[in-house]
């Protein structure tokens, strides 16, 4: 993955060279203006800044004032880096790689503390308004039990502390979701990834689902092969995933969950039989926080579960999205299946 993201930087500032003098040169034959080429080459050093780091612009800076000085100075095609004003248009192009390269930091960091700060805005409504639910229900349910245990059979005795035992697990997975939240947005979390079977930890979570596991179908072609991942945190992602699923598809209807290999990727594909849905919802659904339609109508969702699935999917180099269909929703995550950790 970091290895990708270097080639991608290298290759879109080579690719801003090659446009900055494919245009300068097309300026200097259209209009001749010396003029008109130093400003475009200093442009697309300020691009390259933003776009792939002040390394890189820098090296462009040095780059395009050489080829500045090479094509487009008098006697042209020649290089003579030592008069006055070549030097003079070799410090300004670093001066503006330099500059620019500071107020980019500048303005990361600036966008870095407001979305902090959006973040902790976006957490305190979210403890506020959802621990307060399980919370209710536990302190509900174990007060009335302890008031009226004497009047109480051993079913309804039994249903109270089941309700209790429930909101206790829902309290415990909001928890774990607003920490892996957390440390995904300040990009502390550490992968630790070893060989695992999909199949295995798909089961792990189906179970987790007590009272509702009949629900969920799993299919699996035969002879899959293990995937490097880090088993408690694909866990908790498939287990999101599945929650979501069973949360708003119909009461009697099946999730189906199919496992299948190919060309070095695994996909795991989650369907429930819920409304379509729109675009919006398709787009922003794995936002952090966001909470569709389906949410505000149940009034049960945090908005935290998918966005965790897909920081999580996507620290294990994966892809998470919602395929667009007529009816129903379906879930679809892939994996490398020869990914080892690098």
């Amino acid at each position: 993955m970091a290895v990708g993201w270097f080639m991608n930087r290298h290759f879109t500032a080579v690719s801003m060279f090659a446009i900055a003098m494919s245009v300068s040169w097309g300026m200097s034959i259209w209009i001749g203006s010396t003029i008109a080429v130093l400003l475009i080459l200093q442009l697309s050093v300020v691009v390259v800044v933003l776009q792939c780091g002040a390394k890189l612009a820098y090296i462009a800076a040095v780059a395009e004032a050489v080829c500045f000085n090479f094509l487009f100075t008098m006697p042209r095609y020649s290089l003579e880096m030592f008069h006055f004003d070549d030097i003079v248009n070799l410090l300004v192009f670093l001066i503006v790689a330099f500059t620019t390269s500071q107020l980019a930091e500048r303005y990361r960091k600036q966008q870095n503390t407001l979305e902090q700060v959006k973040l902790r805005h976006q957490i305190l409504l979210s403890v506020s308004h959802d621990l307060r639910t399980p919370l209710a229900g536990i302190i509900g349910n174990v007060t009335t039990l302890k008031e009226y245990q004497a009047q109480l059979n051993d079913t309804e005795k039994n249903e109270l502390l089941d309700c209790a035992i429930t909101e206790s697990h829902r309290l415990h997975q909001y928890i774990e979701n607003l920490l892996q939240a957390t440390k995904l947005q300040h990009g502390v979390i550490r992968i630790k990834q070893t060989p695992e079977s999909v199949l295995s930890i798909l089961d792990t979570v189906v179970a987790r689902f007590s009272n509702t596991a009949e629900r969920i179908q799993v299919v699996a072609e035969q002879g899959l092969q293990q995937v490097a991942v880090s088993r408690a945190l694909f866990e908790q992602a498939l287990f999101n995933i599945l929650d979501n699923a069973l949360r708003y598809s119909p009461q009697a209807s099946p999730v189906t969950v199919t496992l299948r290999q190919s060309q070095g990727q695994t996909q795991v594909d989650i369907f429930n039989q819920s409304e379509s849905l729109n675009k919006d919802e398709v787009k922003n659904m794995f936002e952090l926080f966001y909470s569709g339609a389906a949410n505000r109508s149940n009034d049960s969702g945090s908005g935290l579960g998918l966005s965790v699935a897909k920081g999580v999917i996507s620290a294990h180099q994966g892809t998470i999205e919602c395929i667009d269909l007529s009816h129903g929703c379906l879930i679809r995550i892939t994996l490398p299946t020869n990914h080892t950790e690098g």
